[in-house]
């Protein structure tokens, strides 16, 4: 337990840095700024990488929505969910941690949203709250049900990190400008903690949403595959 605990603290402390990273240090360095396709691409290879490395150790979860919904699917041991859930969380605010210190590390460095989500005013595109929701919902359960799939026993095992890490690259380029996009409570979780004030009084939607989501994928999978 304890290896599979570090993988998943280190896989989304990496999810953190590298994704919440390239959107704080680089999305919109002058004339050189890699925009929503770069941090949208960052996000889903931090995932992908992570996969390969670690996910032989823990599952590679990196996520409390990916591990709710492999314990619905029957995936994933029950009684494990809660110190997955911990270990993702301390992973992320540890991430977090380390972006902290670089991003005001330049005079007159201020951390701005600091890669949090939102909705309303702190949406990107200024989408209110119902908007945030049923985007988060529905696109945890599809990033959720690549997952399932592509670790499926019927399906090439070695393809799986390429899909998942696709699949959030995807959801990324979508839903940036509404939530700036979670689908993740320990990603929403360790920025926020950072930022404080309105990040924080809008966190609860992003874990809801995407535990709902996440659960609901879980739940529908067996509609895919027969007992056999």
């Amino acid at each position: 337990m304890s290896n599979r605990l570090y993988a998943e603290f280190l896989g989304t402390a990496w999810l953190v840095l590298g994704g919440c990273g390239s959107a704080v240090l680089a999305a919109g360095f002058p004339q050189l700024g890699i925009g929503f396709l770069g941090v949208a691409l960052a996000f889903g290879l931090t995932v992908l990488t992570m996969v390969y490395a670690v996910g032989g150790v823990s599952g590679g979860h990196f996520n409390p929505a990916v591990t709710v919904g492999l314990a619905i699917a029957g995936r994933h041991p029950r009684g494990e969910v809660v110190q997955y859930v911990v270990a993702q969380v301390l992973g992320g605010i540890a991430g977090a941690a380390i972006l902290y210190v670089i991003a005001t590390g330049k005079a007159g460095a201020e951390i701005g949203g600091f890669a949090t989500n939102g909705y309303g005013d702190r949406s990107p595109g200024k989408y209110g709250l119902v908007s945030a929701l049923v985007i988060e919902v529905v696109m945890t359960f599809g990033f959720v049900t690549v997952i399932l799939g592509a670790t499926d026993k019927r399906v090439t095992p070695g393809a799986a990190g390429l899909a998942i890490g696709l699949a959030l690259t995807l959801i990324h380029l979508v839903t940036i400008p509404v939530t700036n996009t979670s689908v993740n409570p320990a990603r929403s979780t360790a920025p926020a903690l950072f930022v404080g004030g309105a990040a924080l009084s809008q966190l609860w939607l992003f874990w809801v949403a995407p535990l709902l989501g996440g659960a609901l994928a879980g739940g529908a999978y067996g509609l895919l595959r027969s007992k056999d």
